[in-house]
């Protein structure tokens, strides 16, 4: 249980610092470091599907995207617009209201009583292929025609026109 609060400290902490920071490009990776603390939070509630799904896709793919961005974008002082104060007052109002939806929510929140899987098994990988394999095999073939079909659209949509002579 206290590893469960050291992530969760840590998840909370890490987000704040990605909002909280200046530099964009730090902003990025804090906000990596959050994305893994979610990886731990799935390990911890026996979701490894949940855990590789995130730490490939988000952590692999989407947040090296988001630097590659910031890099070719070349943010810096001078290009950054200047916020009206009714944009800020904005800001504000929204940031006051999570606050309270925050704290009622906490209200409600019985921590003496803690949630328990009734099938301590439901996230494990095994479980899901064999459901995957066996009750949705044809919506899983139909999804990956799709998905090939798709790649091969995309693929001929880019080639170019060959030059005639």
């Amino acid at each position: 249980m206290t590893v469960f609060y050291l992530v969760a400290f840590l998840s909370i902490f890490f987000a704040l610092m990605t909002i909280f920071t200046k530099n964009p490009v730090h902003s990025v990776l804090y906000l990596v470091i959050t994305f893994f603390t979610f990886t731990i939070h799935y390990i911890l509630l026996n979701a490894q599907f949940l855990a590789a799904v995130n730490f490939i896709v988000y952590m692999g793919a989407i947040m090296v995207l988001f630097l590659f961005v910031l890099m070719l974008l070349n943010l810096n002082k001078d290009t950054e617009p200047m916020k009206s104060n009714l944009v800020k007052m904005i800001g504000v109002i929204a940031g006051c209201c999570l606050v309270v939806v925050l704290f009622g929510a906490l209200r409600v929140f019985d921590i003496s009583n803690p949630l328990v899987a009734k099938d301590p098994d439901i996230g494990l990988v095994k479980n899901l292929g064999k459901v995957l394999f066996k009750e949705f095999l044809l919506p899983f073939e139909l999804s990956s025609i799709l998905l090939l079909t798709a790649i091969i659209g995309a693929v001929l949509l880019g080639k170019k026109e060959p030059k005639k002579i």
